[in-house]
């Protein structure tokens, strides 16, 4: 008997919009894009990692799979136990798009992906298994009953929390310490008893080791498979979108930083005719010949992304702009207290702009 040769998998066609330009690309809504995990999962590199998650959480003995979905950003609603997955992950020629925007791709490595994948797990099993509610769980990271701070100021020598997201990201919240921990738990080949072995921290991956080892057999007590603001229904422009993106990195409506400003710089001063042909030097001149020392600093030390470095500094350069600021005074000793004032007050902007994006969806 003749055995029938396997189909071949016709390439499924690149959408129109693929091939427009970044103006025309803006001017679509979200549901015209026509997107869904499925064509996603097809087309790109997501499915996946998607199935890499779900591969090490059955490697933990963990029959769990949250619910995802595309949405406008990532993050993961109260009730439900899954998250979205922001819709430039879905196809090149978005994330092309938002890098332009951005300078960079939230998740656009496959490090990156994993990483936050695994902290959106962490809301979600928390979702499912209502882990909050249990006396142990408040016992060892609070209540999550708690509100947010108004004032994200992490401690950077705190060895209290793990480290994964960067930025200190455990710190802001009991959700936010328990998701950073259980990621930290699932990442294959971790090494946590070794490299926490003398942090505080140890204590909260040995209660996250017992707590998954006991909901192996256990089923989800939530399984809300609802889809919270679905691409196919929100009509926002991604012009419209980028802008109000773009606006949370702006610091034109907080006038506490301007103040800050202003105490690093000096208004421009009238020249008089004897000092006319000595002008002085200009915020932004000095901001950009800092900028690369600055970026290193903060990427190295204070363990922040340097897209979201870069995002700040090209904003306080407008802003310096804007004011039209200069630097009081040339001399070494007032520029060395100058660079050393600078990069605080980015790294201060930096996580407020953070957390103020991470609030949106905050659990």
């Amino acid at each position: 008997m003749r055995k029938r040769a396997p189909k071949r998998r016709t390439k499924r066609s690149a959408p129109r919009w693929a091939h427009y330009t970044d103006d025309q690309l803006l001017d679509l809504r979200f549901c015209d894009l026509r997107l869904s995990l499925t064509s996603a999962v097809t087309d790109t590199y997501l499915g996946v990692y998607i199935a890499r998650l779900y591969k090490e959480l059955a490697s933990h003995g963990l029959q769990f799979k949250p619910h995802v979905w595309l949405a406008d950003e990532w993050f993961s609603p109260d009730g439900i136990p899954g998250f979205a997955i922001p819709f430039y992950l879905a196809h090149p020629r978005l994330a092309r798009l938002e890098r332009k925007m951005f300078k960079e791709v939230e998740g656009g490595n496959a490090n990156w992906l994993m990483r936050i994948l695994r902290h959106e797990t962490g809301h979600a099993i928390d979702t499912a298994f209502r882990l909050r509610r249990r006396s142990d769980w408040r016992a060892v990271f609070g209540k999550a009953s708690l509100p947010y701070p108004k004032v994200y100021r992490p401690l950077p020598t705190s060895k209290k929390f793990v480290l994964h997201l960067g930025h200190w990201y455990a710190q802001t919240h009991p959700t936010e310490d328990f998701a950073e921990t259980f990621a930290v738990w699932l990442q294959p080949h971790s090494r946590w008893r070794h490299e926490y072995a003398t942090w505080p921290a140890i204590n909260k991956l040995q209660y996250v080791d017992e707590l998954m080892s006991e909901l192996r057999t256990a089923k989800p007590l939530v399984r809300s498979r609802e889809v919270i603001e679905p691409l196919s229904e929100n009509t926002t422009t991604l012009r419209e979108f980028y802008k109000r993106e773009l606006a949370r990195f702006s610091i034109e409506t907080t006038k506490a930083y301007d103040r800050q400003l202003m105490r690093i710089f000096a208004a421009p001063q009238p020249t008089s005719d004897r000092n006319a042909k000595r002008k002085p030097v200009t915020a932004t001149a000095l901001l950009r010949t800092m900028r690369p020392a600055i970026t290193r600093v903060l990427t190295t030390d204070a363990r922040i992304h340097e897209y979201l470095v870069h995002n700040v500094v090209r904003m306080v350069l407008e802003r310096c702009r804007d004011l039209k600021l200069t630097v009081r005074n040339s001399q070494p000793s007032d520029l060395s207290i100058v660079k050393a004032a600078l990069p605080r007050l980015i790294e201060h902007i930096v996580f407020d702009t953070l957390y103020r994006r991470r609030q949106q969806y905050a659990l």
